[in-house]
């Protein structure tokens, strides 16, 4: 490997190692036993969902409790907003105008930190054990400081996911979310031996968790590596003046066009208000976050429209039809049948559609119906759809870029040796 790619390593390693290590810098005033006795009674509804997605941390009530999702949130409300007023669309465009619209999820991170910190803290001050409370100092104080603890772990961990996707590999977002599920599976997996060898798990339900895993990751490998090659043919006069260099010959048109972002999006979506209701003492409220816990049908259901609808919404995001009938146009090439311009985006636009559609089926699919089973079947999260759907993707993405380095590099030598 050369050295900036093994630079930009070092780099993404090296965040991720500070990332981990904040997930055991704890909140003060705090007695931890209490916390832990409430969340290992606790592992398989929303909290445990919301504890796997922060690596652990909300189990330990480190500084990053909350996590990176306030921030997700934020980013999903200003893409929302940017889709619908024209002129914060714009915004997004430009790039003075993208560092004020990065400013602007940066100040609506803080207000939802702020607001779910303070949620959480209510809630700590109504947990006991054995008439022993959760909080060992003046509530009030414990709430100020657990807000700015928690407001501080979030903004470092979204200046660390910003700083792994400037000067690192991959996406910085999305391998926090990959490092914070990876270190609770050796856990995850203890716990399973555990249950097993005191006959809490029957031996045949590991095997059957583990052929739904196998399945399940062959099936996002196969869908993953799937795409639509729309053929492009090139005028005489644009050949001859590219004849030493590589003109491809096709648009590839994957088949998951959104990539990981959908479940990630509907999984912080699901958090805001379940941890909102989790930390309530009102009976309303409770019962409400009960109906809406993971593994339920109303908790699967509005997991599964809301990865369908950021499916759609992120694709037409990512895939700009416009932006590739025009550089077509420029550059002398057509799809074979289709007049250049408007027509070209008419049907790129009818492909990306189509696709979509079972794309986001796929991803639905795969988020609910897996952890459905392994849920009956008495796992945890770590072995559900939407924790092997991320991981594996992540992977992908991160040998892709990789990849893709290594072969710049590699040009990069040869222009300066003469060949």
């Amino acid at each position: 490997m050369s050295n900036p790619l093994v630079h930009k390593i070092m780099i993404t390693l090296g965040f991720l190692l500070v990332y981990r290590v904040l997930a055991y810098i704890p909140t003060p005033g705090v007695d931890f036993e209490v916390i832990k006795h409430f969340f290992d009674s606790n592992t398989n509804n929303a909290l445990g969902l919301a504890n796997m997605f922060s690596g652990n941390a909300i189990s330990r009530l480190s500084i990053i409790s909350l996590g990176i999702m306030p921030y997700i949130t934020a980013s999903i409300v200003m893409e929302l907003l940017a889709a619908t007023f024209p002129t914060l669309g714009q915004m997004k465009k430009e790039r003075d105008g993208m560092q004020k619209y990065m400013q602007i999820i940066r100040y609506f991170t803080i207000f939802i930190t702020v607001i779910q910190a303070i949620g959480v803290s209510m809630g700590l001050q109504n947990m006991s054990k054995d008439g022993q409370s959760a909080i060992i100092i003046d509530p009030a104080v414990f709430t100020v400081i657990a807000v700015f603890s928690m407001l501080t772990g979030t903004m470092l961990l979204m200046w660390i996911g910003e700083q792994i996707t400037q000067k690192g590999i991959g996406n910085g977002i999305s391998l926090i979310i990959f490092s914070g599920i990876v270190s609770g599976i050796p856990s995850a997996i203890s716990h399973t031996v555990t249950s097993v060898n005191t006959s809490e798990m029957n031996p045949l339900s590991v095997i059957a968790i583990l052929a739904i895993m196998v399945i399940t990751i062959l099936a996002i490998i196969y869908v993953e590596l799937g795409e639509r090659r729309v053929p492009i043919s090139y005028s005489r006069k644009t050949i001859v003046q590219n004849q030493h260099r590589r003109v491809m010959n096709y648009i590839p048109v994957k088949v998951n066009l959104s990539g990981v972002i959908p479940p990630i999006f509907a999984s912080a979506v699901m958090m805001f208000p379940l941890t909102m209701l989790k930390s309530s003492t009102n009976e309303w409220a409770l019962k409400i976050g009960d109906l809406l816990s993971p593994g339920g049908v109303v908790f699967n259901i509005a997991t599964f429209l809301m990865i369908i609808f950021f499916a759609f919404f992120y694709a037409s995001i990512a895939f700009n039809s416009k932006d590739i009938a025009d550089n077509l146009k420029r550059q002398g090439g057509f799809i074979p049948g289709i007049r250049p311009g408007e027509h070209t985006k008419d049907f790129l636009n009818e492909v990306a559609s189509r696709l979509t559609g079972f794309g986001s089926f796929y991803l639905a699919i795969i988020s609910t119906v897996p952890f459905i089973f392994v849920n009956g079947l008495g796992a945890s999260f770590y072995f559900g759809g939407t924790a092997i759907l991320i991981v594996v993707q992540v992977a992908m993405d991160m040998m892709r870029k990789i990849e893709a380095q290594r072969t710049m590099n590699k040009y990069d030598i040869l222009g300066h040796v003469g060949f």
